[in-house]
This record gives C-alpha cells, sequence and structure tokens, in this order.
C-alpha cells in the first residue's frame, strides 16, 4: 500500500514537474515586447498544496533551473556574476513554492483545529489563495532584492535598474493577476483532486469537502483530466 501511494506520489510529482518545465521554456521565448508571461507558478502552487512545502520548493528551484537558460539571463546576468545569477534564480522560486506549501500548511492546522465544518471549508481556500497570491510576490521581490544587492557595483546600472524595473513592475502585474484569477479555480481543482484520485497526497483532504454533489464547474474539470 504505502509503495503503491509512493509511486502515485511521484507520478503526480512528475507530471507537475513536467508542466513547470513546459510553461518556463515557453515563457523563456515566448514574449509581448520586453514583457514575459509565465504560467509556471501555477503548479508550484497546487504541488506545494497536494504535495506539501519541500515539493513546493523542489518544483521551484525546477522553475528557477530553466530561467537560468533564458536567452535574458544569459545575456544580461550570467556573464556579470555567474554565481549570484544561479543562486538568485534557484532561490527566489525555490523559496516562493517552499512559503506557498508553509501558508497552506498553517491555514490547513488552523482549520482542523475548527470544530465548524463551513469554517473548515472557509479556511481552506482562505489558504488557497494566500499561497497562490504569495508566489508571484516572493518570487519578483526576492529577484529585485538579489538584482540589487548582486548587481549594483554595475557602471551602467543605474539606468539599466529603471528600465528592469519597470519590464520587471509589468511582469509582476500580469503574474499576480494571473494568479489572482486562478486561485478560486484552483481551490476547486484541489478539492476535485481530493475528491476523485488518490495520488499520495500530503494531506488528508476529506474536512475540508462539501458534502453535496459536485458542482457543475468541478464536473467539468474532471471531464477534462
Amino acid at each position: 500500500m504505502k509503495n503503491s501511494l509512493l509511486i502515485k506520489k511521484l507520478v503526480g510529482l512528475a507530471t507537475l514537474t513536467a508542466l513547470v518545465v513546459a510553461l518556463q521554456f515557453l515563457s523563456n521565448y515566448v514574449k509581448f515586447g520586453e514583457v514575459e508571461i509565465t504560467l509556471a507558478l501555477i503548479p508550484i502552487v497546487v504541488g506545494a498544496i497536494l504535495y506539501g512545502p519541500l515539493a513546493g520548493g523542489f518544483l521551484g528551484l525546477v522553475m528557477g533551473a530553466i530561467v537560468i537558460t533564458a536567452p535574458g539571463t544569459q545575456g544580461l546576468f550570467m556573464p556579470v556574476n555567474p554565481a549570484a545569477t544561479i543562486i538568485l534564480c534557484l532561490l527566489k522560486t525555490g523559496i516562493a513554492g517552499l512559503v506557498a506549501g508553509l501558508v497552506f500548511n498553517l491555514f490547513s492546522f488552523i482549520a482542523r483545529k475548527n470544530e465548524n465544518k463551513k469554517t473548515k471549508i472557509t479556511l481552506f481556500g482562505v489558504g488557497v489563495v494566500l499561497a497562490t497570491l504569495l508566489v508571484p510576490v516572493i518570487n519578483t521581490g526576492l529577484f529585485m532584492v538579489g538584482a540589487v544587492l548582486f548587481f549594483n557595483s554595475l557602471p551602467y546600472f543605474a539606468d539599466f535598474a529603471v528600465t528592469w524595473a519597470t519590464v520587471v513592475t509589468v511582469n509582476f502585474a500580469i503574474e499576480f493577476t494571473v494568479s489572482a484569477v486562478a486561485s478560486p479555480a484552483l481551490v476547486v481543482l484541489i478539492k476535485v483532486l481530493a475528491r476523485n484520485y488518490n495520488l499520495g497526497f500530503a494531506h488528508n483532504f476529506d474536512e475540508f469537502l462539501e458534502e453535496e454533489e459536485n458542482s457543475v464547474l468541478e464536473e467539468e474539470i474532471i471531464a477534462s483530466i
């Protein structure tokens, strides 16, 4: 039984890893002007919630590794400070995924201590939404801090910083908006997966599931999986 659950967990993580790799590679090479639109943060959050903080951190590291290969990273940052570039790329998304899992675990713990079913479900939803929104905030915040710490000695840093900060701000706005729009759907997706599939999840989600029949949205998600 344990081996079966482990295999299912590995399959689930492998699927999310493949999604992160595919979506981030797509983001590396598909741009609107200087703006990158990445959806790779979404599977990181899903992994952090379903499989725990370490899984979220791992998926974040995978995304960071793909970011290192991006043309912008290779052209602007690697030639200046390779070590700092690698560390920054890996840590910003790795920490974001780890924190997402920890935040959800906190709300899950509080929910389980509450005996009211509706409150449990509400806290579950808040945990998913907050974890989803924190990922782009942490990812962008750590990038900006790292850029100032590791690349402020460049002679052209002042001019570069203004341009890059504008691009990053637009990227962040898009990523945060996507996360905000997607977060309610993620609440439903997690419930669908928890109710209909046993993939070695880190949590028992039964306490957070409504007893009534699947909603229309849930049925549509099940049909698409």
